[in-house]
């Protein structure tokens, strides 16, 4: 990967890391389920003028609108809001690349190799020292949001997979445009009617949310993605609980206990080695032939 390509990827990193210590900021002021909507709409709006139509069927448009922009979002600004921290969020919700696994060999019968298999218990392994951490000092519930959050994540990176866009940040564009309305609908339904009287901070914080992790965000990543192999940019996601826990240490004061140092360690051990291939071994050079006969 180039030197500016390489400062892309970490800058993107770092940029969704930041994002759940914008979010949590954003969650002082609105409720969860009208945040999610209102960052979707913002992202949407005017974008949804400009970027045409997307060039994959419609069922794959409204299949990630339902399980990445409802699901997960919805769940997990819910479970952020009942008092999950914004780093371990960060942390928790790279799960979803043992999720997209699962769902994949399910749904795709694609081939669970004993690599994956290791991987997968490693980093289940971590999930399940956070959920002990977070059971004897936090709400269980909160987290059980934000695992489902990932299981979400998870299945819609199976649909996405399916429909294989070939633009990403138009794809993101009408995914956002399809998640605003049973967002704002259901917050409608179990929030009341709907306040915007919020603070700057507030509309600063979907501000950044919408137009800088959503749109700059998936754009970059599609940039990305047309240049280097899936295989080559993913593993730079795992930097992002790297960003989100440090950031939310340093700006909200959320400890880092060696449990979750312990589990982060677990975790991105075990979604990397499950998400990436061994090398091929080089063949050996043949040996020299022995001489037949013994020169004059």
């Amino acid at each position: 990967m180039r030197p500016r390509h390489l400062a892309l990827a970490v800058g993107l990193a770092a940029v969704w890391g930041v994002n759940f210590v914008v979010m949590q900021v954003g969650l002082n002021h609105f409720p969860p389920l009208l945040y999610a909507g209102l960052r979707f709409t913002l992202a949407a709006f005017p974008a949804l003028l400009f970027v045409g139509r997307p060039a994959v069927a419609w069922r794959w448009v409204f299949g990630v609108a339902a399980t990445i922009g409802v699901g997960q979002f919805g769940l997990l600004l819910v479970g952020m809001r009942a008092g999950m921290p914004a780093g371990l969020t960060s942390l928790v919700l790279q799960t979803q690349a043992l999720f997209t696994v699962l769902f994949a060999v399910t749904l795709l019968r694609e081939r669970l190799t004993a690599r994956r298999v290791i991987g997968l218990a490693v980093a289940f392994c971590g999930l399940a020292l956070v959920a002990f951490d977070v059971g004897a000092s936090g709400p269980l519930g909160a987290f059980a949001l934000c695992v489902a959050a990932a299981a979400a994540w998870g299945l819609g990176n199976v649909v996405q997979r399916r429909s294989a866009p070939p633009d990403a940040l138009r794809f993101m564009v009408w995914v956002s445009a399809l998640s605003a309305p049973p967002l704002l609908l259901l917050s409608f339904l179990l929030e009341g009617a709907p306040s915007l009287a919020a603070p700057a901070e507030g509309w600063w914080s979907l501000a950044y949310v919408a137009f800088v992790s959503t749109l700059g965000g998936f754009g970059v990543w599609g940039f990305l993605l047309r240049r280097y192999d899936a295989s080559t940019v993913a593993p730079y996601t795992l930097l992002v609980p790297v960003f989100g826990m440090s950031s939310a240490a340093l700006a909200t004061g959320e400890p880092l206990s060696a449990p979750k140092l312990a589990a982060a360690a677990l975790i991105v051990c075990g979604v990397l080695y499950a998400g990436t291939r061994p090398r091929a071994r080089r063949p050996a050079p043949p040996e020299p032939a022995m001489e037949t006969a013994l020169k004059p």
